[in-house]
C-alpha cells in the first residue's frame, strides 16, 4: 500500500470511529473534504472499523515511510482497534485496555510511599491541627476568587508566552482564547482550532486555587498543548507533510505523549522558584499567595500522584462502588468529599475511563526521559523534541533503558 494511503487510511479510519463516540476525535485540522466524505457516508459497524485498523497495520511493514512513522502508526491504529473491539461488545480487562490504548502496563501504587507522603506534607504544614485541616485551610487561603479566574488566567498566559517564545519558536499569529466554563468532567480543556489558534475552557466548578492555576495554562497553553499542536502543524504537517498528526484521537499513545508533557510544562517553562515567580504575578493582581510553601506543599504532594489511577483501578479493575472509590480519594488525596466525586465523575464516563493513566503514567515517563539527557544536551532540547517529533511511549520508555545504562557504565567507568 502506498504511503499517502496508508495516512489516509488511518485518517479516515479516526473520523469514522469519530461519528460513533461523540469526543474521540479531540481536534482535526486536515483536508476538510475528508471530513465531509465521512460525514456523508453511512455510519460503519465497529466490528468493520477494527477489520479495517487490523488491515492496516499489516501494510505498515511493507510501506516506504520512515521508521519513526511506521512505529507512530503501528501504536495509533492498535489503540483504534482497542477502541472499535470495545464498541463492539468486546470483554476486555481494564488493565490490557489501557495497555493496548496507550503502551504502558498500570498496577497498583505503593500505600507506604502515599503514607510518606502524608509524613512530609505534616513537616510543610507545620502546626496544630490534624493534617487533613492544616491542607484544606491552606487550600482555601489560595483559592482564586471566582470573579477574578479570567483575569488571572490571562495574566498567567501571558507571562508563560514571553518565557516560551524565547525558548522554542512559535508562529507570529498563533493565539489563545480562554473561556471560564463549568459543568464539566475535566478542570481545563484546549479545543485546538487550527491554524495556530486554540480556545481554552476552564472549569470554574473545580475551584482554581493560586499553586494549582499556572501549572494548568502551562499544560493547556504554553508550552502545553497549544504550543505542542502548533509546532506539530507548521512542522511535521506543514514542512514534513506527516498528514497523520493532523489529527488528535483520545485514547491513543499520542495522549500520554501529550498530557506528560503538558503536566511537566511549569518544570520546562520556569523550573524550581515558579513558587515564587506566580506569587509575583499575583500580587500585581493584588492577590496574596506564599509562593515558597506553595512549592514545597507541591513537592511533598507529588508522591500522591498515583492515587488517581488507584481509583482507577478500584473503580474498573475490582469493580469497586464509587462511595468507595471516593473513600479512597478522600484518605489519600485529602480532598472534600464534593472534590474526590469530582474526579469519580470523571473516571466514570464512558470516553474518559482509562484516560487519568495519561497524566500518571505520561508524567512519570516523561519525567525520566527529560532527566537522561546526555552530557551537555539543555533541558530546553530536550523538552523541544517532544513538540517536533511523533515520539510514542514505546520509543520513550526504550530511550530511558538506554540512558539509564549509559549512565551506570560512565559512573562505574569514572569511579574506577
Amino acid at each position: 500500500m502506498d504511503a499517502n494511503e496508508l495516512v489516509r487510511g488511518y485518517l479516515v479510519l479516526g473520523l469514522r470511529l469519530g461519528r460513533l463516540v461523540s469526543g474521540f476525535v479531540d481536534s482535526f485540522t486536515g483536508d476538510p473534504a475528508l471530513s465531509r466524505a465521512v460525514d456523508n457516508e453511512p455510519r460503519l459497524h465497529p466490528r468493520a472499523l477494527g477489520d479495517h485498523a487490523r488491515a492496516l497495520r499489516r501494510e505498515i511493514p511493507g510501506s516506504d515511510l520512515a521508521e519513526q512513522r511506521k512505529q507512530f502508526l503501528d501504536a495509533h491504529l492498535r489503540a483504534l482497534e482497542c477502541t472499535a473491539r470495545r464498541l463492539d461488545g468486546e470483554r476486555i480487562s481494564f488493565v490490557d485496555e489501557v495497555e493496548r490504548y496507550f503502551q504502558v502496563r498500570i498496577r497498583p501504587g505503593d500505600e507506604d510511599s502515599y503514607a510518606q507522603a502524608h509524613r512530609n506534607l505534616d513537616v510543610a504544614l507545620a502546626g496544630p491541627g490534624s493534617l487533613a485541616d492544616r491542607l484544606t485551610a491552606f487550600r482555601a487561603a489560595d483559592e482564586v476568587p471566582a470573579r477574578r479566574l479570567q483575569g488571572a488566567v490571562q495574566a498567567l498566559s501571558s507571562a508563560l508566552r514571553d518565557r516560551v517564545r524565547q525558548k522554542y519558536a512559535l508562529p507570529e499569529q498563533e493565539i489563545v482564547e480562554y473561556r471560564v466554563v463549568t459543568n464539566k468532567p475535566w478542570s481545563g480543556f484546549n479545543y485546538y482550532l487550527g491554524g495556530y489558534r486554540s480556545r481554552v475552557a476552564i472549569n470554574a466548578d473545580m475551584g482554581h486555587r493560586m499553586a494549582n492555576l499556572p501549572h494548568l495554562v502551562a499544560h493547556e497553553s504554553y508550552p502545553g498543548h497549544h504550543t505542542e499542536h502548533c509546532r506539530k502543524e507548521s512542522g511535521l504537517v506543514a514542512k514534513r507533510g506527516h498528514a497523520e498528526q493532523s489529527i488528535f484521537l483520545i485514547n491513543t499513545p499520542q495522549c500520554l505523549m501529550a498530557e506528560g508533557m503538558a503536566d511537566l510544562g511549569l518544570h520546562a517553562a520556569v523550573g524550581p522558584g515558579w513558587g515564587l515567580w506566580t506569587e509575583q504575578i499575583f500580587r500585581d493582581l493584588g492577590l496574596r499567595m506564599d509562593g515558597e510553601l506553595s512549592e514545597k506543599v507541591e513537592s511533598a504532594a507529588s508522591g500522591l500522584l498515583t492515587v488517581r489511577q488507584d481509583a482507577a483501578l478500584l473503580l474498573h479493575d475490582r469493580g469497586a462502588d464509587q462511595d468507595d472509590v471516593v473513600a479512597y480519594l478522600r484518605r489519600w488525596l485529602l480532598v472534600p468529599e464534593r472534590r474526590a466525586r469530582q474526579m469519580v465523575r470523571f473516571l466514570a464516563d464512558p470516553l474518559w475511563r482509562a484516560y487519568t493513566t495519561t497524566y500518571v503514567e505520561g508524567v512519570r515517563l516523561v519525567r525520566a526521559w527529560l532527566d537522561v539527557r546526555v552530557p551537555g544536551e539543555s533541558l530546553d532540547s530536550r523538552y523541544l523534541r517532544l513538540l517536533d517529533e511523533p515520539l510514542v511511549p514505546k520509543s520513550l520508555e526504550s530511550q530511558v533503558r538506554d540512558g539509564l545504562s549509559w549512565l551506570a557504565r560512565n559512573t562505574h567507568e569514572n569511579s574506577m
